[in-house]
């Protein structure tokens, strides 16, 4: 069963809105200007945007074109049997994974640092190109520790590489 997109973009936005609903009943927390609930009513805004520009068919043209790509790649190794399935089924595994590498890892090394390969990882393994998943793994942990150690004032392991703020 396939559902269109214009459904489930209206699905995400209902989903966003009951989590930006749910988080501005959150109490606040005396003396702090952000509680608990500035993190689901993000996370909710988020998901109703992504939402209506799936609804709206933004970005359709760039899934015909991974969709005539993969069946081109598919046609030509028609007869190639190299176990395809199996690394599907390997990446599916990738996700956690990563999250029990950084358990492990990141008292030791740091967020930074743990950060950064994770997100090299999955970018590498789900296709990205080297240049795109080097500036993302390079940029995005800092942006991410900003945001927990400044605004969610929540402490991250400090590790080998450290933070200018």
């Amino acid at each position: 069963m396939k559902l269109s997109n214009t459904v489930s973009g209206l699905f995400l936005v209902a989903l966003g809105a009951v989590a930006t609903y749910g988080g501005s009943l959150q109490p606040p927390v005396p003396g702090q200007q952000v509680g608990p609930s500035v993190f689901p009513m993000v996370v909710g805004t988020g998901l109703m945007l992504c939402g209506a520009l799936i609804a709206m068919g933004v970005g359709s043209a760039m899934e015909e074109e991974a969709e005539a790509e993969i069946s081109t790649r598919d046609s030509d190794s028609a007869g190639d049997h190299t176990g395809n399935g199996i690394w599907s089924g390997m990446l599916a595994l990738l996700p956690p994974a990563l999250v029990f590498f950084y358990v492990l890892a990141s008292e030791r090394i740091g967020f930074i640092a743990t950060a950064f390969v994770m997100i090299l990882v999955a970018a590498l393994a789900f296709g990205g190109k080297l240049k795109h998943a080097l500036a993302l793994a390079i940029i995005s942990p800092f942006l991410v520790h900003l945001v927990f150690y400044k605004l969610l004032r929540v402490p991250l392991p400090p590790g080998l590489i450290p933070t200018p703020w």
